[in-house]
């Protein structure tokens, strides 16, 4: 709070709005407290306060104060720190910024080209910024490391006009603004993969960037503990808007950083009141809302709500009027204000009572318009960010109060459409040249050139020395790792699964057995991470952890109740996996931490998270899409994959659509190993792949938990299982051909074999790990030989282009799946699949239900070959009676 000259029974009362029956009484315990505070410091101060606080709880009293503090800065003006810039040069350099930010937009917008793009926000958050590039965010070549800036995307403009000034970008980057195509452009928000030398990391869809700087803070508080990583003093900063903080990712982990004491990590809310359409509350006050949601989640909270101009009219105010008044206007009214004259504040605020009119009786009108709010002031930002640093045991939060498009004049500051404003007229744009002293004539101003000042110039020189000192300039990203790991040989973690030889096993148990044995690697397994939503115990992990343990950086502070158990729940510092609990949100956070470590933190890693297939890309699908922009390199693993493997929980707990949605995630690797063995040649790809190559993709697998015989791995098919689609060998002449994966492949082979025994039909069966990467070699082949640079056949057309007879694909999944690569089979082609809701019952009853099952595979060939004149036209309708397959209604429409 500041520090004025005023009782702080009126602090309080102002704040709970409660009656005193005893003022005197009160006046001699809160006196007798300032004497503590002056005697004996703050630290006392608060000791005692806590103390009493216990005392009375433990005899019934209860406090009826809020989790709010009255509406003024945190920080009183005693102990504000001196502030270290030189404010006269930062301020030239801030108009530099501000004006380019807003050129780069008004140019993408003009001339018709209506590029979009957003003016008022980097206005708001400018010197929230500003503050931090000039003293507080390190970069890589600093001796403490570099820091990792989570930026406001709708601010991105503001980031690439301080790249300009920097050197790193030139005029025609931002005249490319929203324009990537032909190169040299810039993409809207922070994108890494558009950017994949500049930004650090995604935050354009909301809410996404709470979560994962919280989880980037968590993975780099994981690396120092386990000593992969010394994390020295590096800091992790999250800028935020108000609006954004509706968003459940934005708060969902709020807790988790209190919890494991991240106090390495600072959250910057820019309230500037207003969202897209209107305020964030206009009958409230976010600022109180967002105290007391952060003071109840356990995080330090540092109001910056008014400039240093108010702090002369908060020293005159002996009896607590400006914060009464402030208690009784909401946000809606302060966003009105702002966007008045200081005429209109005069009259519709300071003249609420005699009293605060003679607070301002001596100032003019347009001293009242210069009052700011304390995002606009970089002492009041220095001192809360200095705070912030120093704070032990806590995240902090920084709650700073700023105007929409500040400085943007009455066309634009705190109006309702403020967020959808691209362009100003000639008298708006002088009027915010004027404002902010900018060198510029009428005649430039109305050309909307790009301006930086001479590179000689003293504020340029201020610019590059301020980030000399903190070392060096951001954001950037580092595109590759300077580390590579080499990968063990196949044999030495899988052989059980490559000469498995008939051996019965889910392909579940498989590939956490291979886990187990990767994780004995001496170079690799320190770098694995593995990652699951409190489900290690069903999916066979629990031998893990006693083998690796689980992280906790406060180790066990408890004996576990399974403890004389070989399996027991082990809690360790330098624990290996990351238990996340029931937050799937949670879980991909962390495993987006660890699979960007090689560029974040120049440590390649290799995340292994498993879950339950359903609970992947349906529940956390925007997650996955900020991992691929990312650049991640890791593994997702959906276990009880497939529609009709999970029998008995039912409609949403049943997974038939994963498999098509990650097909449309650019650099994401889809498979659906049928065996074992699949399975260890797909990982040993991927490992190669990611940390050898440094490819930037990840992979995801489905499987099973059905407990099949696992055949050995048959001579010179590891190629296709890369690919997506080999034959099973045989010596056979076949008329049909049966394509199978994951969890349908055990209906495929009887189906195989139904044919064989019922209708002395040979077929061929084709095992398809993949129709997402098949489906991408078919576009690729299909390009090139319309473009004239290839005649070679894509993988489909190889594998099947011999084969006679009709193709049918049958899979847990829906149809969509396979009808992937329906474009290159020459053949008559049918797809079986999933399609419709889930539903309890025996995995065979719902392998019927769905017509997935050995006997409509059956079916589905005998229609095909009868299609074909292969065989007589009355044979599947014996089919039909023999295995009893009734018409009924679709399953997908009931």
């Amino acid at each position: 709070m500041n520090d004025l000259p005023r009782s702080a029974e009126l602090l309080l009362s102002a704040a709970a709005g409660q009656t005193d029956s005893d003022p005197s009484e009160t006046r001699e315990w809160l006196e007798a407290f300032d004497a503590i505070v002056s005697a004996h410091g703050v630290e006392r101060a608060q000791f005692l306060f806590d103390k009493l606080a216990d005392h009375a709880l433990a005899r019934g009293v209860q406090s009826a104060r809020a989790r709010v503090t009255p509406y003024c800065n945190s920080i009183p003006l005693s102990r504000q720190p001196h502030y270290p810039g030189d404010e006269a040069l930062e301020a030239k350099l801030a108009a530099a910024l501000r004006w380019n930010a807003m050129v780069m937009v008004m140019r993408a917008n003009r001339d018709g080209l209506e590029q979009g793009g957003h003016i008022a926000s980097y206005a708001s958050a400018a010197d929230l910024f500003e503050v931090g590039f000039q003293h507080f965010f390190k970069a890589e070549g600093h001796t403490e490391g570099s820091d990792l800036v989570f930026f406001q995307p709708h601010s991105a403009p503001g980031v690439y006009a301080r790249a300009y000034l920097e050197g790193f970008l030139d005029q025609q980057h931002l005249q490319n603004y929203r324009r990537e195509i032909g190169g040299h452009g810039l993409s809207s928000y922070p994108h890494p993969w558009l950017m994949p030398d500049f930004w650090q990391f995604p935050t354009g869809s909301m809410g996404l960037g709470p979560i994962n700087s919280i989880y980037q803070a968590r993975f780099l508080r994981y690396l120092h503990d386990r000593g992969l990583k010394n994390a020295g003093q590096r800091r992790v900063w999250g800028f935020f808007g108000d609006g954004e903080m509706d968003e459940p990712e934005s708060i969902g982990a709020l807790s988790l950083a209190a919890r494991e004491r991240l106090d390495h990590l600072t959250f910057v809310i820019n309230c500037n009141l207003q969202r897209l359409d209107g305020p964030v509350r206009g009958n409230g006050r976010i600022i109180d809302e967002l105290e007391a949601l952060f003071t109840g989640a356990g995080w330090q909270v540092i109001k910056v709500i008014w400039s240093s101009d108010w702090d002369l009219l908060f020293a005159r105010d002996q009896q607590g009027e400006l914060l009464r008044a402030f208690a009784k206007t909401v946000d809606g009214q302060f966003q009105t204000l702002s966007a008045n004259s200081g005429a209109y504040n005069r009259e519709r605020f300071f003249q609420q009572t005699p009293e605060l009119a003679e607070l301002v009786r001596d100032l003019s009108d347009a001293d009242i318009d210069r009052l700011r709010r304390g995002g606009h002031d970089a002492r009041k930002l220095y001192a809360a960010y200095a705070a912030a640093v120093a704070h032990q045991g806590q995240p902090t939060v920084i709650l700073a109060k700023t105007m929409k498009g500040f400085g943007m004049g009455s066309l634009a500051q705190g109006r309702m459409t403020t967020h959808q404003q691209k362009q100003l007229d000639t008298e708006h744009l002088r009027a915010f040249r004027d404002r902010f002293a900018l060198p510029l004539s009428d005649e430039q101003v109305d050309a909307l050139p790009f301006y930086r000042p001479d590179e000689n110039s003293a504020e340029m020189r201020y610019l590059h020395a301020r980030r000399a000192a903190l070392g060096g300039y951001l954001p950037r990203r580092r595109q590759t790792c300077s580390q590579t790991i080499d990968i063990p040989a196949t044999e030495r973690w899988a052989k059980f699964a490559l000469d498995s030889d008939g051996k019965s096993m889910s392909t579940t148990m498989a590939v956490v057995r291979m886990l187990g044995n990767l994780l004995k690697d001496e170079h690799l397994g320190p770098r694995i991470v593995p990652i699951v939503a409190d489900e290690a115990r069903t999916f066979g992990m629990a031998s893990l952890f006693r083998q690796v343990g689980i992280y906790s950086p406060h180790g066990q502070l408890y004996e576990p109740e399974d403890l004389g158990s070989m399996l027991y729940y082990r809690e360790e510092q330098s624990g290996q996996i990351l238990e996340e609990g029931i937050s799937e949100a949670g879980a991909i956070s962390s495993w987006i931490a660890a699979a960007t470590s090689y560029s974040v933190h120049d440590l390649p890693m290799l995340p292994f998270y498993i879950y339950y297939s359903m609970f992947g890309y349906q529940r956390i699908g925007d997650l996955i899409w900020a991992a691929a922009d990312q650049r991640a390199r890791g593994v997702l693993l959906g276990a009880t994959a497939g529609r009709t493997t999970l029998n008995g929980e039912g409609l949403q707990h049943q997974d038939g659509s994963s498999l098509p949605m990650f097909a449309s995630v650019p650099n994401c690797r889809a498979y659906e190993p049928s065996f074992a063995y699949e399975i260890a040649i797909i990982l040993q790809q991927a490992m190669r792949g990611m940390l050898e190559q440094q490819e930037d993709a990840f992979y995801y697998l489905t499987v099973g938990n059905a407990n099949t015989p696992q055949p050995s791995m048959p001579e010179g098919v590891a190629q296709g299982i890369v690919d997506g689609l080999y034959r099973l060998p045989d010596d056979l002449n076949t008329k049909v051909n049966l394509l199978g994966s994951g969890a349908i492949m055990s209906e495929v082979l009887r189906a195989q074999q139904l044919l064989r025994d019922d209708w002395q039909i040979e077929a061929a069966v084709f095992s398809a790990t993949s129709y997402s990467q098949l489906q991408r070699d078919g576009m690729a082949a299909e390009r090139a030989q319309r473009l004239g640079q290839s005649t070679q056949p894509c993988v489909v057309q190889r594998c099947l282009g011999g084969a006679q007879g009709p193709v049918i694909a049958a899979s847990d999944y829906i149809r969509a799946w396979p009808e992937l690569i329906r474009p290159y089979v020459a053949q008559r082609y049918l797809t079986l699949g999933t399609d419709g809701f889930g539903r309890s019952d025996t995995r065979a009853g719902l392998r019927r239900f769905f017509e997935v099952d050995a006997e409509s595979i059956v079916l589905a060939a005998l229609v095909a070959l009868a299609e074909d004149g292969a065989i007589n036209a009355a044979v599947p309708t014996y089919a039909l009676k023999q295995y009893g397959l009734a018409a009924e209604q679709a399953s997908w429409m009931v």
